[in-house]
């Protein structure tokens, strides 16, 4: 089986973060592959599930766990939407995840390369290899639109008071 491109797997990640924003999640979704196969995936859900750990990452990170019975996770890509935050992050590098590859640009938050640089930290025990902007636009997109949709219906909120 050919290598399957980055833009493929994101493309499927994107997928994902729509079914968050259909459970009025923020759309981000993410998926773990190792020898040219996804072995989870998930999307945000701190909101549904009432946990704040809940992101993406961190979903799939703990469905790649069981699914190979293994807190580590040598040999694999991680696919998300957006730059994953601090607590993605720390996590990513304990489990030894090899390559996060990631959508969007987190300015706020993102602590990959736009507001922290935790892979490149030379205290870290784990060197986690990162690139940055795969469809970019589409992911950017997703959150954008939902953003909107949300200020909106809290003006509606608003006005209906």
């Amino acid at each position: 089986m050919p290598d399957l491109s980055d833009a493929h797997w994101m493309r499927r990640a994107l997928i994902l973060a729509q079914q968050a924003d259909q459970a009025n999640e923020v759309p981000v979704g993410a998926l773990i592959v190792k020898d040219n196969a996804v072995i989870a995936e998930g999307f945000n859900q701190p909101i549904s599930s009432a946990d704040p750990t809940a992101h993406a990452e961190i979903v799939t990170l703990r469905r790649a766990a069981q699914s190979l019975s293994n807190y580590r996770l040598p040999n694999t890509t991680l696919y998300v939407t957006v730059e994953p935050c601090a607590m993605c992050a720390g996590a990513i590098i304990h489990s030894r995840i090899q390559r996060v590859v990631y959508g969007t640009a987190e300015p706020k938050a993102g602590a990959v390369c736009s507001h922290l640089q935790l892979f490149d930290q030379p205290q870290v025990n784990h060197r986690v290899e990162w690139q940055g902007g795969v469809l970019a636009d589409e992911a950017a997109a997703a959150l954008q639109v939902f953003f909107a949709r949300r200020r909106g219906e809290k003006r509606a909120l608003r006005k209906a008071d």
